[in-house]
């Protein structure tokens, strides 16, 4: 398995009393070594500030039968990256669920997307990478990628989850990257893209 280390720690990325009452700060993650071997849970701010501590995610790129992938911005509300575009959806599973599972559940919640839309949700690669947001927090994680393909494009966002929404021609956001850079795509779907091609 590769690993991306890119970014500088920022001594300034502190947690906030905001940090400690956000809504997801009370969750665990899976805490892994750098071959995805589970180390235990740990809370899940604990895992995003300072320097971090490796855990488990996961990225799902959703796609339409043309080929366009969809696009779907983070909400404001998001403590990382928020407002970045992700190609759909990022999270994290718990204990004892497994990525396919854990993605199922996250498309059908943010996007409203359910498994009757789709019938070829798959596991196509995995990486290790670390980024950090500046004055935020930081991801290191060891993450999963899963496709899908919509039979049916039918959308239900969660606005607490998901800002703007775009399909966009894969192919050629991939060979065009500087056209689409107005867009502040998120590093771990940046990385999954490229090694999508190579």
């Amino acid at each position: 398995m590769s690993s991306e280390d890119t970014g500088t720690p920022d001594p300034e990325g502190s947690v906030s009393d905001a940090d400690i009452d956000h809504a997801n700060a009370a969750q665990d993650v899976i805490a892994v070594d750098p071959d995805d071997n589970e180390q235990g849970t740990v809370n899940r701010l604990d895992a995003h500030t300072g320097d971090g501590i490796r855990h488990r995610a996961f990225t799902c790129l959703v796609f339409d039968t043309d080929g366009r992938i969809l696009l779907a911005q983070r909400a404001p509300t998001k403590r990382l990256w928020d407002g970045h575009w992700d190609g759909t959806v990022a999270s994290h599973p718990v204990e004892g669920q497994s990525q396919e599972d854990a993605t199922e559940q996250r498309l059908e919640e943010e996007l409203g997307i359910t498994p009757d839309q789709y019938d070829d949700l798959r596991v196509t690669d995995r990486f290790e990478y670390k980024r950090y947001y500046p004055n935020a927090g930081v991801e290191w994680e060891v993450c999963a990628v899963l496709k899908v393909t919509l039979q049916d494009t039918t959308l239900d966002p969660d606005d607490e989850e998901i800002g703007g929404r775009l399909w966009v021609d894969y192919d050629h956001l991939h060979e065009n990257p500087a056209l689409y850079r107005q867009l502040r795509l998120c590093p771990w779907f940046e990385i999954a893209m490229r090694r999508d091609f190579s």
